[in-house]
């Protein structure tokens, strides 16, 4: 199973993936002879906390996207009234070692404001259900394996 193994940084668990218009937006704007938006290079926080991926707006406006609707959100902050946020498609790129990676096509995402955070956005469960996850405390590291 192709995997990728690396130090934990201060803030935890980071990856950098890379973010695309998803495949149906794709094929719509090469049918009306558009451009398609470059794919984005994007630092995200591993979160088994998080049921969602969930990127900084920034990162999608690059992409030219426009929400696909809203969805409620709970969160430790706002207790039991959820907080409707804009939900994207997108395609995302894992990179593991040797040069294999991982392609999640037409991922649902929730668009959250990451700007203070020093990273772009937290990788949940969505995705993380659909390969292993190991942290290691001790060693300072962390496995992904798709």
């Amino acid at each position: 199973m192709p995997s990728l193994t690396t130090n934990l940084t201060a803030a935890g668990p980071i990856v950098t993936l890379l973010a695309g218009v998803s495949g149906p937006r794709r094929n719509a704007l090469i049918s009306a002879g558009m451009r398609v938006p470059s794919q984005t290079s994007i630092r995200v926080l591993i979160d088994t906390g998080a049921a969602i991926t969930c990127i900084d707006p920034g990162h999608l406006s690059r992409l030219g996207i426009r929400p696909t609707g809203t969805i409620g959100v709970l969160t430790p902050s706002t207790g039991s009234i959820p907080v409707q946020l804009n939900q994207f498609d997108i395609d995302l790129m894992i990179p593991l070692a040797n040069g294999q990676r991982h392609f999640i096509r037409t991922l649902p995402v929730i668009e959250s404001d990451f700007s203070a955070q020093g990273f772009d956005g937290l990788l949940g469960r969505d995705v993380l259900s659909q390969g292993i996850f190991i942290f290691n405390g001790s060693g300072n590291s962390f496995t992904l394996s798709f």
